[in-house]
Formats: C-alpha cells, sequence, structure tokens
C-alpha cells in the first residue's frame, strides 16, 4: 500500500538561506533525531547535483543498524530537489524537497510517498509503529527547524 506524509513550515530566512542548507547532505543529520543514530557513510560531494548517492546507516531498534542509499533524482536549483531510496528499510521511498518564497520568509515543504515491505507484515508495523516513528521524525524536524532559524512572527 502506498502511503504519503506532507509536511510545511515557515522560515524567517530567504530562499538562498534555505537551499544552502538543505541542498547540502551533510546537514541532514543535523535535523534528525538522536534516537535514529542517523550516521552519513558516504556523501561524495556537498554540491547537490541529479544522480548524487547518498549512503547512511540507520538505527530500526536497538542494536539494529542498517544500510540506506539514497539517489537524488532531480534538482531544479533553488526549488526543490527530489530523493529516492536505491536501497534500505522501505520497499519504496520517494521525498520531494520544496522551498518557496513567501512574505517574510521561506515556505519549507516535504511530500514523502513510500511503500513498506513484507506486504501484510509491512502494514501492521506501518500500523503499529512506522507511521508514529516517520511523524516524530519529522515532528523533530520542525523543531529542530525552528530553533536553527527562528519562528515566523
Amino acid at each position: 500500500m502506498l502511503h504519503h506524509l506532507a509536511r510545511e513550515q515557515v522560515l524567517p530566512i530567504s530562499l538562498q538561506e534555505a537551499w544552502s542548507f538543505f541542498s547540502c547532505c551533510r546537514n541532514l543529520d543535523l535535523l534528525t533525531p538522536p534516537d535514529i543514530g542517523m550516521e552519513i557513510v558516504q556523501c561524495l560531494s556537498d554540491t547537490m547535483h541529479e544522480g548524487q548517492i547518498i549512503a547512511y546507516r540507520v538505527k530500526l531498534a536497538p542494536m539494529v543498524h542498517v544500510p540506506w542509499v539514497t539517489e537524488i533524482k532531480s534538482v531544479e536549483e533553488g526549488c526543490c530537489f527530489i530523493d529516492e531510496q536505491r536501497f534500505g528499510p522501505y520497499k519504496f521511498w520517494h521525498h520531494r524537497h520544496l522551498f518557496e518564497e513567501v512574505p517574510g520568509g521561506v515556505k519549507v515543504s516535504d511530500l514523502v510517498h513510500y511503500i513498506m515491505p513484507f506486504g501484510p507484515l509491512g502494514s501492521l508495523v506501518h500500523a503499529l509503529f512506522a507511521r508514529r516513528k516517520l511523524d516524530a521524525i519529522f515532528d523533530y524536524r520542525a523543531v529542530e527547524m525552528e530553533r536553527r532559524f527562528g519562528k515566523m512572527p
């Protein structure tokens, strides 16, 4: 089953500042909860480009770390980029990051489409655990973005 998660947040920064921060793969771990244990294993370029491969390790459970490899599929400089999982914990992962100038700042939007692995068992894991975990990750990210960049008045 295809699931989706959508989030928006307005930050009191310029589009250029937002793009500079979010388009650098090395900043992803700054917006990820420590309990995820995210470690960037390979990111050969700080400049995002189509075809860029980024490798991570993430913690699924205590003492259970898995590799996660994503590819940057599309980049519209200063506007949006898409990353897709090539190998990792999901059967399918497609994440669109969008940046739009708005009065007083920039709107940062995320749209994630994903499919859990393992058919019916994956659906059960999603209902019991995975969706709440994804929501918690994006909630943490919103708090960290506000802490780092400030809150809209």
